[in-house]
């Protein structure tokens, strides 16, 4: 079997920088059409001319398929003036705003929402998304539970502001995409396929590990369903988060699953076994093209159901990463 994606897109993605951009890039840009770059890097990529830059190295770093991929950048947010927004409107897709300590190299997020009003208040007019990573600091099962209230907050006292949940883990998130017309949200591979469990159940799987961490089957198994099901307001969003195996395979394990070299063919895969490929589309670009009319290069992706092995680690500019299903094969495969 063969099909084809119109202009795929990955809304939430980590490229990190220096010699491990270089080394992933070119695997985003080789099977998307374009992705949200996250800006939590050491420092954070918080004005105009950081994003500017960021751009530039993300684009040399994808090499050949440069062409053919619109990097979409954001800015840590940081309580920017209305004057540094309106600058940057044009360039940027959207504003990643981090609770403090929640994620990797987050120290710098947000503490306290009130100083954040004038803020909001100028995307809101502007037009410039707000996306959230959605739960507060710590290593428990109901850390995106206990950030339910402020996502009801943010949308009813910014109605116009789109708000997008970045990345949504349980069953009483997906909730919020009925009750508020100005949600949205995004989805991670992992958090279609397993649960704590697969993670901790025995000895704990490090490139498995991420934030928010993978939660109960039935909270993946409404998230499921709800791509499967074609949920207009879903869109597919990697997280694919690199580290270096020397930080995943240790004490203290770095949060993150990279996921962006099989994540076209496992969803062709997933989506197929559940008789949802007319569903697949619109969850890997079509949705968020309709939410916010972004504009990207004009790539259509071809894929077909032959098996093809995933590399133990993918290796170069001195560093190694382990990849999702390192060592396995997957069902499907992009054609060249």
């Amino acid at each position: 079997m063969r099909i084809e994606i119109e202009q795929p897109l990955d809304m939430h993605l980590h490229l990190r920088d220096g010699e491990m951009c270089k080394l992933v890039a070119p695997l985003s840009a080789k099977h998307f059409a374009g992705a949200v770059i996250m800006p939590n890097l050491v420092p954070p990529i918080t004005t105009l001319d950081a994003a500017r830059a960021y751009r530039s190295r993300v684009l040399a770093a994808a090499g050949t398929h440069a062409r053919t991929f619109t990097p979409l950048m954001t800015l840590f947010f940081k309580n920017q003036t209305p004057a540094e927004l309106e600058a940057a409107r044009e360039e940027i897709f959207a504003l990643k705003l981090y609770p403090a300590g929640a994620t990797t190299n987050s120290d710098g997020g947000v503490e306290d929402f009130t100083s954040a009003k004038t803020t909001l208040r100028a995307m809101e007019a502007l037009g410039i998304p707000l996306l959230v990573h959605g739960e507060s600091h710590g290593f428990v099962m109901d850390r995106e539970a206990e950030f339910l209230p402020t996502y009801r907050r943010l949308a009813t006292a910014f109605p116009r502001l789109k708000i997008c949940m970045e990345h949504i883990t349980t069953q009483s998130a997906l909730a919020l995409l009925d009750e508020f017309e100005n949600i949205f949200a995004t989805v991670t591979l992992q958090h279609l396929l397993i649960t704590l469990d697969d993670v901790a159940g025995g000895m704990l799987r490090p490139h498995l590990f991420c934030k928010p961490i993978a939660k109960r089957p039935e909270d993946r198994d409404a998230l499921l369903a709800a791509a499967l099901g074609g949920n207009a307001k879903l869109m597919f969003g990697s997280d694919s988060a690199p580290h270096p195996i020397h930080k995943k395979e240790c004490c203290g394990c770095a949060a993150g699953v990279f996921s962006a070299p099989i994540a076209l063919p496992v969803l062709a895969d997933l989506f197929a076994k559940n008789n949802a490929l007319d569903k697949l589309q619109d969850f890997v670009g079509g949705n968020a093209r309709r939410i916010y009319g972004i504009a990207t290069a004009k790539k259509n992706v071809a894929l077909e159901s032959v098996p093809e092995s995933v590399p133990a680690v993918y290796e170069g500019f001195g560093q190694k990463v382990v990849p999702m299903f390192a060592g396995e094969k997957t069902a499907w495969r992009v054609m060249e």
